[in-house]
């Protein structure tokens, strides 16, 4: 495998074209838990059908993990939604057209959200009482089965020359209710200041899902709080107020 054509460097992770292949390298701040975590996520939802990148491998290089998959040549749905304003619209409802596509799977064996959630609230330096608030907040939401992306975002859309979708980067993979991936997608928006285009999103993925806008915004707590734990000073201000922008019942 060669590791001379660099295409992305972010947070830790490098990847590389080799020909076909793509190699995503990890550096050493990354557990081996982690890593091999995302391959397996990634390999279950191979078993949907839906579009992505195949895994080849996991293998180290140089003592540092790297999983190996497919090369999908193609522009990320971001890029084109910058490139072409004028198209937006089109290139939105895609991206909530795909979304849809990915919650009607099912994968009974990934983790499920639900219990993600109540840790990373449990992890949070929030204190008792919110946290108590948003663990019961949680625990009243329906627990269904589809398939969470886990960090939907145009970014992690890849179009083919022939306009088909590929869906990258499973590492936050889980199952559960669908509304909490809605709710951080939107949360994404925001902490990007894409604030009219995150407006434009929940509306829209409301509308073709036929899913009720209050029962989405009621996730932003929840989602917020597992946000937090990040730790992005630059972030905690508004993930705060989303934190308390819903009144408890």
């Amino acid at each position: 495998m060669k590791l001379d054509n660099l295409i992305y460097d972010n947070n830790g992770k490098k990847v590389y074209r080799d020909g076909d292949a793509s190699i995503k390298l990890f550096d050493e701040s990354f557990k081996t838990a982690d890593v091999l975590n995302e391959a397996l996520n990634t390999a279950r939802i191979e078993e949907t059908g839906l579009n992505i990148p195949r895994i080849r491998e996991v293998t180290k290089i140089d003592g540092k993990w790297a999983i190996v998959t497919d090369f999908i040549e193609g522009e990320t749905l971001a890029s084109l939604m910058e490139k072409h304003p004028e198209k937006e619209d089109e290139y939105l409802e895609l991206f909530v057209k795909t979304q849809i596509e990915i919650q009607n799977k099912s994968c009974p064996l990934l983790n499920k959200i639900h219990d993600k959630m109540n840790r990373k609230i449990s992890e949070s330096d929030l204190d008792a009482t919110t946290r108590y608030e948003l663990h019961t907040r949680l625990n009243g939401m329906k627990k269904h089965r589809k398939v969470c992306h886990g960090d939907y975002n145009p970014s992690n859309i890849i179009i083919t020359a022939d306009g088909t979708p590929y869906i990258l980067d499973w590492s936050h993979a889980t199952q559960g209710n669908a509304s909490e991936d809605v709710a951080r997608t939107y949360l994404l928006f925001w902490l990007d200041k894409k604030y009219t285009l995150a407006d434009k999103y929940i509306r829209l993925f409301c509308k073709m899902s036929d899913t009720a806008l209050q029962y989405v915004q009621s996730w932003m707590p929840i989602v917020a709080a597992s946000q937090l734990v990040k730790g992005n000073p630059e972030e905690r201000e508004l993930l705060e107020t989303w934190i308390h922008v819903v009144d408890y019942e």
